[in-house]
C-alpha cells in the first residue's frame, strides 16, 4: 500500500508517542509554526473552528477512526495531547482494552 505525508497507513493501537507526533508535524505544515503538545491551538489567536474540521478530517483517514456525536466537542481537539488520547479511545476495541 502506497502513503503520502498526509495519509500514513494507520499505526497499531496503543502508540501514543507516533500519533502526538504526527499531529504535531501537521500542525506545523498547516500552520506554519511548531506547537508544543500541551498548547491550546484554538485559544489566543490560534487556529479557527474551520480549521478543527480539518483535523477531524485528518484524524479520521489518518487513523481509521469515526469522531461522532459528543466526541466533536471543542474540548477533545484544543491540544496535541487530547487528540492523542482521542485517537487512543476510539481505536479500542469495544468494550475498552482486551476487549
Amino acid at each position: 500500500m502506497t502513503t503520502s505525508p498526509d495519509h500514513p497507513v494507520p499505526e497499531p493501537a496503543g502508540d501514543a508517542g507516533r500519533v502526538r507526533t504526527d499531529l504535531l508535524r501537521f500542525l506545523a505544515k498547516h500552520t506554519g509554526r511548531d506547537w508544543a503538545t500541551d498548547a491550546d491551538v484554538f485559544g489566543n489567536g490560534g487556529l479557527s473552528s474551520i480549521f478543527a474540521m480539518e483535523l477531524v478530517v485528518h484524524l479520521e483517514r489518518t487513523y481509521g477512526i469515526a469522531i461522532r456525536g459528543a466526541d466533536l466537542r471543542m474540548d477533545n481537539f484544543r491540544t496535541v495531547q487530547r487528540m492523542g488520547a482521542l485517537v487512543e479511545r476510539l481505536r479500542q476495541p469495544a468494550g475498552g482494552p482486551g476487549a
